[in-house]
């Protein structure tokens, strides 16, 4: 691990810096302060300022509509972003840009990468995400999303659930079952599949914090065409792991900030609320403290292996753990101080179910109480606290895996 940016990165630091400068609106400190229509509005025109100056995919070629940044140039890039409180694009650019769009660079045809990455950056295709299922969730490789080939085109049936974004999305990238026969983390394509068809529905899953983010996604005999294969058929697992080593370099550099700021953010309300001074406030606040020093040097261990060219393996799972399980205990101190006006909400709700609120938020009950009740979700999203420890138990750490009775052909598993 290394602690520090090389003295080249003070250089770009400042062109970022001096971007953000010229391009907010005066008297900005962030996104988190703006009303939700406010907030939206502004997201679409920062994204197109970002597309106008090649800065939506960073990392990509020229040829691409990207910049054709280094690695680190991009990271420096989302961490600037993160402490002025601007996105890095869209709500769904985290699928379109981050995941699929980096995947089809990955494992695309050159046709491919010719038709979709600029669509991708032009807005004119938005992505949401088809993983998860009903009954396979953490446990990705129970996939029952069936495809079958008919003539120039996959036919799609089956349900995908906790789809984010998916109200806003054209296009969803969906892992399917294309061999039953074969063993569970095989016989798995991963098609890319228009969403303005007849045998699409989305349904919106109305959250505990009153908002629909998530969706359940139903196809019913809907079609995908052939050559929107990516990888080969069969081998869709590989590519889907390739995908989620993807959204990992940029949050190792933007979480550690956001719970920096917010934390900086609790400890205001508690000296606003008079409350700052008591021992038993105190030392949850020190502890809080404690464990975001933590997160920044897990954070920074990986983005070591991300900027040496590494995609992060099981350790990854330390990471993911560690974040939400702290969430969970940080926001119910700030319920705790918050005391019986956490009861009544006032101010705007968070502006992403994800993490953190955004910086700028105001220490408001709206912002701190929908921010509590998401982070019961990050506990469950992106694997179970549960499977994270599995991941790093059995492959970190070494020790014996469980005794599982799901070998075989997936087709007799699912019986």
């Amino acid at each position: 691990m290394k602690p520090v940016y090389p003295e080249s990165a003070s250089d770009y630091r400042k062109k970022i810096q001096s971007f953000l400068s010229e391009n907010l609106p005066e008297g900005w400190v962030g996104i988190g302060a703006l009303d939700s229509e406010d907030a939206a509005a502004f997201a679409e025109s920062w994204r197109a300022t970002l597309r106008d100056n090649k800065l939506l995919a960073p990392t990509w070629s020229t040829e691409y509509g990207g910049a054709g940044l280094s690695a680190l140039e991009s990271v420096i890039m989302a961490e600037e972003f993160q402490k002025a409180g601007v996105p890095t694009g869209g709500p769904n650019d985290v699928f379109g840009i981050q995941m699929v769009g980096n995947t089809i660079i990955h494992w695309g045809t050159e046709e491919q990468k010719q038709h979709f990455l600029p669509r991708i950056i032009s807005g004119e295709d938005r992505w949401c995400q088809g993983y998860s299922e009903p009954n396979a969730g953490s446990d990705l490789g129970n996939i029952g999303c069936r495809a079958e080939l008919d003539g120039d085109e996959w036919v799609l049936n089956g349900q995908k659930i906790w789809t984010s974004a998916g109200h806003l999305a054209d296009w969803i990238f969906v892992l399917t079952r294309t061999d039953s026969e074969a063993a569970k983390h095989r016989g798995i394509t991963f098609l890319l599949c228009p969403m303005d068809q007849p045998g699409v529905e989305v349904r919106p899953i109305k959250m505990i914090s009153g908002e629909s983010e998530f969706n359940e996604v139903f196809f019913t005999d809907a079609r995908v065409p052939k050559e929107n294969v990516i990888g080969e058929v069969n081998g869709g697992w590989a590519v889907a792991m390739t995908l989620l080593g993807f959204e990992r370099g940029e949050a190792a550099a933007t979480t550690p900030v956001a719970f920096r700021g917010e934390l900086d953010r609790l400890m205001e309300l508690a000296k606003h609320r008079g409350v700052a001074d008591d021992p038993r406030i105190r030392q949850r606040l020190a502890w809080c403290h404690s464990k975001v020093e933590i997160m920044r040097y897990l954070g920074m261990r990986t983005l070591t292996q991300f900027l040496a060219g590494e995609h992060p393996g099981a350790d990854a799972s330390v990471f993911k753990l560690y974040w939400s399980e702290y969430h969970r205990k940080v926001t119910e101190l700030a319920v705790d101080i918050l005391g019986a006006d956490g009861m009544h909400l006032v101010g705007n709700l968070p502006s992403s179910a994800f993490s953190t609120d955004s910086a700028g938020a105001k220490n408001e009950s709206g912002s701190w109480i929908g921010t509590f009740l998401n982070a019961r979700a990050g506990t469950i999203y992106a694997g179970t606290s549960q499977v994270q420890r599995n991941i790093i138990g059995e492959i970190v750490l070494g020790l014996p895996k469980e005794p599982r009775a799901d070998r075989g052909p997936w087709n007799e598993i699912a019986k």
